[in-house]
């Protein structure tokens, strides 16, 4: 190899996990952007209806965007316990199946979103003064996914060997364009919702475009070549072995997102749309928290690889301190400055109002959840994945449905409907230490063998 293979697999652990993970979570936030510039561009200039329009759509995105990341996490992990274990051959066949794999989940989200934006927004009881809208913004919004799946492949190999500062410059111009083609579209064009869906399609292709160029860049053996791609049986079933779980973890989590997002439209309009201002704050904070979870799974995959157990678990516990240190500060920020927040997206203050109901009780809560994702991600960094995410979809999600139809039936109060997300947290971190203990223990006894081929 070419590339320093020791940044992951030697050094001061502390201070590895924050430098790399800070150009992840600058990437998350710039990728939250896209979709908050979105809100904030058409909740100013286009007026209250285009931001419900928009805001009513968000569980859908995240959806699908989740299912996609999920994919690529099980792409970070397998490259990442290849490139630690100098398995080069494997790397490279890793890559070129990925890419392949990727591309075709990007082409069926985008059909799926084409053809079944308007079921799957009357799915959700969305006010027929927004539905038009929803529908035009989810049509032309998916027209990126495709992009969306390249550029987070090409993302999961640069963090998979340590590299996540090249996604950051690459995201960082995308970010910009994607602004910059909301305020024209919307204020020049006067699109409205069809033009901040477009400025988002575009800029993911940009994203896409540069990241995938800077692979074809590479000296090592995880640089990308075209005329290579191609799925190689093993590492395409390895691949979906570990993404597959992980994307439909993520789904599953936007599928039971979707019983709350009908209990809030069981409320006024007016309570919608400051739910969908105030969600903003749930990916700014989740997707700040989740770099740290992803450089845990690349550090604990990579150590692993090269069989350096006490760096495996020493990462586990350093990325849990940092992520709910990173979600206690800025929920706790949320909490006090929260008006400041929903203002980016509304001047009605009866609809800041309403978003502060959701504020009051998500803005100290979001820290609770690092003990089940950064869990979670540490499974994965074991190559385990299967019973995490049925341990998700039990504690997390059916509890969440639930909740809905027991608690929130009987109280029917906003408090009442958001208090399921710290509660759910809380049971499911429990069950998910439990599973990450025994799998440790049961890493750390065949720790010397080699690893093989495929997971």
């Amino acid at each position: 190899m070419k590339s320093n293979t020791k940044s992951l697999t030697e050094g001061p652990l502390a201070k590895q996990i924050l430098l790399v993970s800070l150009p992840l979570a600058l990437s998350n936030l710039l990728q939250v952007l896209f979709n908050m510039s979105d809100v904030a561009v058409v909740g100013r200039f286009a007026g209250s209806t285009a931001l419900g329009a928009v805001g009513s759509t968000s569980i859908f995105v995240t959806l699908f965007t989740g299912f996609l990341i999920g994919l690529s996490n099980g792409i970070n992990v397998l490259v990442a316990r290849f490139y630690g274990a100098r398995h080069t051959d494997d790397v490279r066949r890793t890559v070129h199946s990925a890419l392949v794999v990727s591309l075709i989940a990007g082409v069926v989200l985008l059909f799926v979103g084409l053809l079944g934006s308007p079921a799957l927004l009357r799915l959700l009881n969305t006010k027929e003064d927004l539905l038009p809208g929803a529908i035009l913004y989810l049509r032309v919004y998916f027209l990126g996914m495709p992009a969306l799946a390249l550029y987070n492949f090409g993302n999961a190999i640069f963090s998979a060997i340590g590299d996540t500062k090249k996604p950051l410059y690459f995201l960082s111009i995308a970010g910009v364009l994607n602004i910059l083609l909301n305020l024209f579209f919307v204020i020049v064009c006067k699109l409205d919702v069809v033009g901040v869906a477009l400025a988002s399609a575009i800029s993911q292709c940009v994203s896409a475009g540069l990241i995938l160029h800077a692979l074809t860049q590479v000296q090592d053996c995880y640089a990308l070549h075209f005329r290579e791609a191609r799925l190689d049986p093993a590492m395409t079933r390895s691949i979906l072995a570990l993404g597959l779980p992980a994307g439909f973890q993520n789904a599953v989590f936007a599928i039971a997102n979707l019983f709350i997002q009908a209990g809030v439209n069981s409320f006024d309009s007016l309570m919608v749309k400051g739910n969908s201002a105030a969600a903003n704050a749930d990916n700014l904070i989740y997707d700040c928290m989740a770099a740290f979870y992803m450089a845990c799974a690349s550090f604990m995959s990579q150590n692993y690889g090269a069989g350096k157990p006490d760096r495996v678990k020493k990462s586990y516990f350093i990325a849990l301190g940092y992520s709910f240190g990173v979600g206690l500060l800025l929920g706790s920020s949320l909490f006090v400055f929260g008006r400041e927040f929903l203002a980016l997206f509304t001047t009605e203050p009866a609809v800041i109002d309403a978003g502060m109901k959701r504020v009051g009780v998500m803005g100290l809560a979001y820290c609770i959840s690092a003990f089940m994702d950064c869990t979670i991600a540490a499974s994965r960094g074991l190559g385990k994945t299967i019973v995490p995410t049925v341990i998700v979809i039990l504690g997390s999600c059916v509890f969440r449905v639930i909740w809905v139809y027991t608690i929130f039936a009987h109280f029917h109060t906003i408090p009442s409907l958001y208090l399921l997300y710290p509660c759910s947290w809380m049971l499911t971190a429990l069950a998910e230490i439990v599973y990450f203990v025994h799998c440790y223990k049961q890493a750390m006894k065949i720790f010397r063998e080699p690893v093989p081929a495929s997971l």
